[in-house]
């Protein structure tokens, strides 16, 4: 178990996993030992991860394919927790109303120009309980596009202000606030049992 993560957070989780895939979606060249999401995935087992061979490839088809594997592989609503070009993935799933997808957490989005995908990107409400994150100075997306996402989207902010792409590199390693978020979005989402 992750040592900074708090009993009533982690039991949150714990109860939500019993339940829901929570789906972590690395961004470009995925996530390192240091990000967030490959910390959480080591030190709480209750995360699956997308899996794929082209991580130095930014088409966002290959990102959605992947997904698509996970869920199809699972069959259990999910939590797709996505992180940049991850997280626009992880919007287009729900935008295309996938069944399974229960929830998103999309921290730092990137701006779809940047990985062509202008024209894949939904440009309406999700659908389910959207959780987006965003910081003020962040390099991949400005932020007044990012409260433009979060309005087309219908989706919660979470304005962390001057935190960068939220990433390893924005001092973001472990990111216990990020759980924090979590859990509580695992408590807006409806889903079926079993």
């Amino acid at each position: 178990m992750i040592a900074f993560l708090s009993g009533g957070t982690r039991d949150i989780l714990v109860q939500a996993a019993s339940r829901l895939d929570l789906v972590l979606v690395p961004g470009f060249k995925d996530s390192g030992p240091d990000h967030w999401q490959s910390l959480w995935q080591d030190g709480l087992p209750i995360f699956q991860r997308i899996a794929q061979k082209r991580w130095d490839d930014p088409d966002i088809e290959l990102w959605i394919a992947a997904i698509l594997r996970l869920l199809g592989e699972r069959r259990r609503p999910a939590v797709l927790i996505g992180h940049s070009l991850g997280a626009l993935a992880a919007a287009c799933v729900a935008g295309d109303r996938h069944p399974q997808v229960a929830g998103l957490m999309l921290v730092a989005p990137a701006e779809p120009s940047r990985f062509e995908a202008e024209e894949r990107v939904p440009d309406g409400p999700l659908g389910v309980p959207a959780l987006v994150v965003v910081s003020h100075n962040d390099p991949v997306m400005r932020f007044s596009r990012a409260e433009h996402w979060i309005r087309t989207w219908s989706a919660v902010p979470a304005d962390l202000g001057e935190a960068g792409h939220i990433n390893a590199e924005a001092g973001f390693g472990p990111w216990p606030h990020g759980l924090d978020l979590l859990a509580a979005l695992t408590g807006m989402v409806r889903y079926s049992p079993g």
